[in-house]
């Protein structure tokens, strides 16, 4: 799969493993009905997750969608890869990490109930890329929605790292965001 850089949000469909899957539905309406029931928002509350919380709002009104909101405590940058073996000091800095979002998905859950109907959030720890995959299928979510972090330089950080890797291994739609400030 290339991946392109567009100016606009865009939603990767991995519908269909084969071309010959695809020409089997008699009308090209039936190839892309599309109608999510839940739909997982990724955040990291940065400035550039921003843009996707609206399309996030837009879609589950829309659809009458039920919204998960997704927060990932990213392991590697607190320190340690993995959770195998966590020292104690830098276990109660994940501690205070952890609790510190939950507070922040707390009052974005809030804050978006008065929007979308049904509003739920998560809070995992891990690598990013692969929780948002396994959350959407533990969720049995219909579509991720997330922002993208533009830099300059190399494709795979024009979009960022993360959202790469859910586009590439998510196995429903994935609608990328990209940041307004880039």
């Amino acid at each position: 799969m290339d991946l392109q850089i567009v100016p606009c949000a865009k939603i990767t469909l991995a519908k269909y493993a084969t071309i010959d899957q695809m020409r089997r539905h008699s009308s090209p309406f039936e190839r892309i009905s599309f109608m999510p029931k839940r739909i997982l928002y990724c955040t990291d509350f940065s400035h550039n997750s921003l843009p996707a919380r609206g399309y996030a709002i837009e879609f589950a009104r829309a659809f009458d969608a039920e919204l998960i909101v997704l927060h990932v405590v990213n392991t590697k940058q607190i320190g340690f890869p993995s959770l195998e073996s966590v020292p104690a000091d830098m276990e109660q800095q994940l501690l205070e990490i952890q609790k510190s979002a939950e507070k922040a998905l707390q009052l974005l859950e809030k804050e978006l109930s008065r929007s979308v109907d049904n509003v739920q959030s998560r809070l995992r720890t891990g690598t990013p890329f692969y929780e948002i995959v396994k959350c959407a299928s533990d969720e049995a979510a219909d579509l991720i929605i997330m922002g993208t972090h533009g830099r300059t330089g190399f494709p795979h950080l024009i979009i960022g790292s993360t959202a790469e890797n859910v586009v590439r291994t998510s196995q429903i739609p994935v609608l990328t965001v990209k940041s307004s400030l880039q």
